[in-house]
């Protein structure tokens, strides 16, 4: 095949894109709302944006999401790794290509000619989401399952600095999502490719 016709994403690809997509916006509405009722900080998330009208409703939909999630998020692993794609698509990866990737997106000089292949800049961006999925998964089976996961909670500091944890990494999760649709935005054909692979 050439470059021309090979798929960008493959369909298990697309599709596990998706499913991680919709089970995200689930968590973040929900998990927004579980926070309003024992807020840790000084504000509360605007009630109109988040998802289950009350606490029972809220973690309802939280759950649900989060086995959507976690048996999404092991397939797309699972596959990336057992294709090879991992290593293709995101490795080598240098603090140097990040740099120079990273200022010529700010100069506006970065290429997106060939969408086969990604930047510096998106593979580190995609290695630290996956990373972030995974600290997203342990930190809220503390939440979930306190008793049942000692060690794990005492890893990550105790009950209480695992809300914290959980909190932080769904935000730097939305601040991924924001930074992706951007950049979508900025290559609408990315937005094709994901769609229909090509």
């Amino acid at each position: 095949m050439t470059d021309d016709t090979r798929p960008i994403h493959p369909a298990w690809l697309r599709a596990t894109h998706w499913l991680n997509a919709l089970a995200v916006v689930i968590l973040a509405m929900s998990g927004w709302r579980i926070y309003n009722a024992a807020p840790f900080f000084d504000f509360t998330i605007p009630r109109e944006i988040t998802l289950g009208g009350w606490l029972g409703g809220a973690i309802q939909w939280h759950f649900a999401a989060m086995w959507l999630l976690a048996a999404n998020g092991l397939a797309y692993l699972l596959c990336n790794a057992g294709t090879g794609r991992l290593l293709r698509k995101f490795f080598p990866l240098s603090p140097r290509a990040i740099v120079a990737d990273l200022l010529a997106a700010l100069r506006g000089r970065l290429s997106h000619a060939d969408l086969h292949h990604y930047n510096a800049v998106q593979r580190a961006a995609y290695l630290l989401v996956m990373v972030d999925a995974v600290l997203l998964v342990l930190s809220g089976l503390v939440l979930w399952k306190s008793v049942q996961f000692p060690l794990l909670r005492e890893l990550l500091g105790g009950y209480e600095t695992a809300r914290r944890v959980h909190f932080f990494a769904m935000a730097a999760l939305v601040a991924f999502i924001a930074v992706h649709l951007a950049m979508v935005a900025v290559v609408p054909r990315t937005l094709v490719a994901m769609i229909r692979g090509r």
